[in-house]
């Protein structure tokens, strides 16, 4: 038996023979653009479960738009550049640090870097493929092509004339492995869990040798950089006297440093200011400005002493604490972080394993006043998992600050999924947006086109032309091997090009003009797409980037609408990991359950909501068993039937509709108009609910009630409406759900399709459909399955089997709408309850509890501390006064003397069945079951359990529903005189032509205790 997955294989290659993805294109290129920019990534590893949700969304909205009436081009890109291809080349050559890879020589760098760009661009294309996502990989982009790079040299230059390019110091997340400076949204996106040492360091005031400031730190290293100790000035200090020794320190931190407290002085922070105190280390004694205290405002007493050591270098407030007191910037660490000559005790040491030397010499200095270790979180570096440092480097920026207000202002232009990400993760980083260190000191990237003279004088190079026209030389190439040896001579200087390359986030972010090599090679700049989807971790990646050099080039968002989806995890709630191995691989899961399956159960997870979902195969194997099999049946049904008796179908509506055929349309109006709402507003679960929830009423209700009318042998006008009804329902479902599951809705679509539709469902209209909704119709049948959803829950809980007829059912509700409607179906209660008759009864004083419970939420807020009083009268409300609050919508309640009138809104009636009676209730209706029995029921029941075994084994004897059948019973007596009753009935719904009793080598079963052989034959 073909799997999901062996039809999808088919489809794909059908999409691919008739080249319906390039037909879906071509027949829309004169309808209005509806521009998407994908992201890209990088081609040196293979997709992951990641990559598959973001490509999953991505597709299942521009599949719609496309069905909308849009044109939706969709150009694949490759990021080219950047530390993960630099990392491959340095592990395969095992290059250490710059210095090997410019020994190595950067020509022959790049080139291997070039090799190796686009190794697994095959296994994407296949696995993006496979999951039935449709792009276009022939006509993609590459971040390293000359249009690209020359795109973002002309993004650099403009940035550059508006004044917002400058170089400066600052304290940046550092990768030592790397050598290089991370931005602050790569250095937040790899936080670890670490254990570090945790000291309280005794800084001895100047000429004072007993007294000292008790300054903490995490990072010992920093300590041979120490230039200044800041206290908060609104804090009140205290002097602390402890073994002859005074020391100084916040006094809310007194208790928890000094076991016996013996304050000696008292002051405030700002009386601190401007104190001196001794060098830790002979490193830079001679800095006149240095080592004092200073008033800072970062410094709190939360941790710590409320004295801050600052290493200026190492630290961005301190750095700007520094620049404001005159205190100078001294770093003793090189790129690769190891203290240099200078650091005299320290040199050749990595950063890290200084922190025990200068543990060391603090206790032999005897100024280590206490030593813990911490646990706490720390950044890594995002590519080589590394613990990044902070220092002071020279490096390039582009002024977000000076923009940030335009930021936000265009952030309010965009529709966010889901919607807090807006003004939560994605607004507060505008909202602190701090200006961006773009360049790296790498050779794997797109040079930056800034030329300086030994004078200080800078030109900005906009394009490849304008280079050649500058220098003089012919440019082949704008990568680092081919022009950093180009000079530009001008007004008698000679300028050279800075070594620094663009990081990649400043290429990922020029993508929306550079993939078309705006402006030299198109006039499109790509700005303001409609619509765009990554993960969450780009809120400060690539969203952010995007909308900086829109804003700052075009003044407008950067997109329109994107949704952002979670993070996916491992089952156990894991990160993922090969090396665990706790997760299946995409293409087991594929291969088992097909790619459909996946698709819908990551759009109706919480990680299209941004959130995390711990992926699970067995909840793929549900969202197979519970949806995509049902839908299947509900076609194979058709084509079943549809075959039997020769069907032709016309396409269009049905003509003579039956109530339950009035229905299901109706169902099906208000089902795509759900869909088209949720997909209108990007939300995706909302919009897969629907789905579910319309293929559960079309299998469970709509086709078990039309069997019988699809089984009759006479082509009456009642068989043709239902097949006319079915067909109609299922091709406009096949339509609705394509952008969710395209390939079983091209399956189905081509089972249906006549020869007047589009060769594709992938090339048809979003159905649109009018008139067919009725409202009271969809309320009626809501109450009738609530009706028989209790009963059938009632019979579960006494234990009483459907197919056993009962003689009575109650309908209690005090809602006159409620019994109204359900009025109109009583027969299909009767059938689907089993029960020979029904009684509608408004007075619910005989069947059912009422009790009145406040709602908290709202009558709290009225109230207040008077709640628990108020909860106590409500709870006391008899039965009379519950039934006179229902009728009027108010009651008053008295207080403390006080009478207050509560509402609706402010008590909920709770209905439950009295003790002793079958009978169950769900808000304001309750059914009750008359379970008493009598012969002729009991007979009755024995008849359709019979039933239901015969026609158990003409499915296990694989038998086609038209199969005729005779059987033999070896039976008692019992069962042949139900026979004898009730055997017309039973031949009819068993398609039985012969029954005969004997003796037999049959099936054994039991049938109400009655035990039966039975035999069947086809003939």
């Amino acid at each position: 038996m073909k799997t999901f997955s062996d039809f999808e294989l088919e489809i794909l290659g059908f999409w691919k023979k008739e080249e319906i993805f390039e037909k879906s294109l071509e027949n829309r290129k004169d309808c209005p653009l509806f521009r998407f920019n994908d992201g890209p990534p990088f081609a040196t590893g293979l997709p992951h479960y990641g990559h598959l949700l973001a490509s999953i969304i991505k597709d299942c909205i521009l599949r719609y738009k496309t069905m909308q009436g849009y044109f939706v081009p969709r150009r694949f890109g490759w990021d080219c550049h950047g530390l993960p291809i630099e990392n491959e080349i340095e592990k395969l050559h095992n290059l250490k640090g710059k210095h090997e890879i410019e020994a190595f020589g950067i020509d022959k760098f790049n080139t291997e870097c070039r090799k190796i760009v686009l190794r697994y661009t095959k296994q994407w294309e296949e696995t993006i493929e496979r999951i039935g996502r449709w792009v276009d990989f022939k006509d993609n982009y590459r971040t390293m092509d000359q249009k690209f790079m020359q795109s973002v040299w002309w993004t650099f230059k403009k940035l550059f004339d508006q004044g917002l390019i400058y170089e400066g110091y600052k304290v940046m997340p550092f990768s030592t492995k790397l050598g290089t400076p991370l931005s602050n949204f790569e250095a937040n996106s790899n936080y670890q869990e670490v254990d570090d040492p945790s000291l309280v360091v005794a800084f001895q005031k100047q000429y004072t040798p007993d007294t000292f400031f008790l300054a903490w730190t995490t990072t010992p290293w920093t300590l041979p950089s120490n230039m200044a100790l800041a206290v908060a000035k609104d804090v009140r200090y205290v002097k602390v006297e402890r073994q002859g020794k005074y020391y100084i320190l916040a006094k809310q931190k007194a208790e928890e440093f000094f076991e016996e407290l013996n304050v000696v002085e008292e002051f405030d922070g700002n009386e601190l200011v401007g104190q001196k105190y001794e060098p830790l280390f002979d490193l830079f004694s001679d800095e006149k400005e240095a080592f004092r205290v200073i008033g800072a405002d970062f410094v709190t007493i939360e941790e710590g002493t409320g004295i801050v050591h600052m290493a200026p270098a190492h630290g961005e407030d301190d750095f700007f604490a520094a620049k404001d007191n005159h205190i100078p910037v001294r770093c003793v660490i090189d790129d690769h972080g190891y203290f240099i000559k200078e650091a005299k005790d320290f040199a050749g040491l990595y950063v890290k394993d200084a922190n025990k030397v200068v543990i060391s010499k603090l206790k032999e200095k005897g100024q280590l006043f206490l030593q813990k270790t911490i646990h706490h979180r720390y950044p890594f570096c995002w590519r080589s998992d590394t613990p990044l440092i902070y220092k002071a480097v020279k490096t390039w920026f582009l002024s977000v600050e000076k923009i940030k207000d335009r930021l936000i202002a265009a952030n309010e232009e965009i529709h966010w999924m889901p919607g807090h990400l807006k003004h939560g993760r994605f607004g507060k980083w505008l909202e602190n947006a701090r200006d961006w260190a773009f360049s790296r000191s790498r050779y794997w990237g797109t040079p930056i086109p800034l030329y300086r003279s030994e004078e200080g004088d800078l030109i900005a190079v906009g394009s490849q032309e304008e280079l050649e026209t500058l220098s003089g030389e012919k440019v082949n190439d704008l990568h680092r091997d081919y022009i950093d040896l180009l000079e530009i001579k001008k007004d008698g200087k000679i300028y050279r090009r800075i070594f620094d390359v663009f990081d990649c986030w400043f290429e990922s972010g020029s993508m929306p003009w550079a993939q078309n090599g705006y402006p030299l090679d198109s006039q499109d700049p790509g700005v303001s797409a409609d619509f765009i989807a990554e993960g969450l971790d780009q809120t400060r990646g690539w969203f952010y980037t995007l909308n900086v050099l829109s804003v700052a080039l075009f003044d407008k968002p950067s997109f329109k609408n994107v949704i952002v989806n979670g993070i996916l995890l491992a089952e156990d709630g894991n990160k993922m990991s090969k090396r665990l191995q706790n997760y299946p691989e995409p293409t087991e899961v594929i291969d088992a359950c097909g790619a459909d399956s996946v698709r819908l159960y990551m759009l109706n997870s919480p990680a299209a909501y941004a959130d995390d979902l711990r992926f699970s195969k067995r909840g793929v194997e549900v969202t197979m068993r519970q949806v995509l099999i049902p839908l299947w049946n509900a076609y194979h049904f058709f084509n079943t039937y549809k075959t039997i008796y020769d069907f032709k179908p016309g396409g269009k509506e049905p003509k003579n509709p039956s109530l339950l055929d009035r229905w299901i349309l109706s169902c099906l109006q208000t089902y795509v108009e759900r869909v088209e709402e949720a997909l209108e507003s990007y939300d995706l679960p909302k919009a897969v609910h629907p789905n579910i929830e319309f293929i559960e009423q079309l299998t469970n209700w709509y086709i078990r009630r039309s069997r019988t009318r699809f089984w009759q042998d006479e082509a009456t006008q009642d068989r043709l409406a239902a097949f006319e009804t079915l067909y109609f329902v299922l091709k406009t479902l096949s339509c609705v759900v394509a952008p969710f599951i395209p390939f079983v809705a091209e399956r189905i679509f081509q089972g249906l399709r006549i020869e007047t539709d589009k060769l594709s469902v992938h090339l048809c209209d979003f159905p649109k459909l009018e008139n067919l909704k009725n409202q009271d119709l969809e309320k009626q049948m809501a109450y009738t399955q609530m009706i028989v959803s209790l009963g059938h829950s009632l019979r579960k809980e006494q234990k009483i089997k459907v197919r056993q007829p009962l003689k009575k059912a109650f309908i209690i509700s005090a809602n006159e709408d409620a019994l109204y409607h359900l009025t109109h179906h009583q027969e299909i209660i009767k059938e689907e309850l089993n029960v020979k008759a029904l009684e509608f009864v408004k007075d619910e004083s005989a069947f059912v509890e009422l009790q009145a419970v406040p709602n908290f939420r709202v009558l709290g807020k009225k109230v207040g501390a008077k709640m628990p009083k108020f909860k106590q009268k409500i709870e006391k409300l008899s039965f009379d006064e519950i039934q006179q609050f229902l009728k009027e919508g108010k009651i008053d309640v008295v207080v403390d003397d006080v009478t207050m009138t509560l509402t609706k809104e402010d008590v909920e009636i709770r209905r439950c069945a009295k003790e002793g009676l079958f009978a169950k209730t769900d808000k304001n209706i309750t059914l009750a079951l008359d379970t008493e029995l009598n012969d002729e029921l009991i007979e009755e029941g024995i008849a359709r359990e019979l039933v239901n075994k015969l026609n158990t084994l003409r499915k296990e004897k694989g038998l086609d529903v038209q199969d005729r059948i005779e059987v033999v019973l070896e039976a008692p007596k019992a069962i042949e005189k139900v026979f004898e009753k009730h055997g017309k009935m039973i031949q009819h719904e068993t398609l039985t032509t012969k029954v005969e009793f004997g003796k037999i080598d049959g099936f054994p079963v039991e049938i109400n205790e009655h035990k039966t052989v039975i035999g069947i034959k086809k003939i």
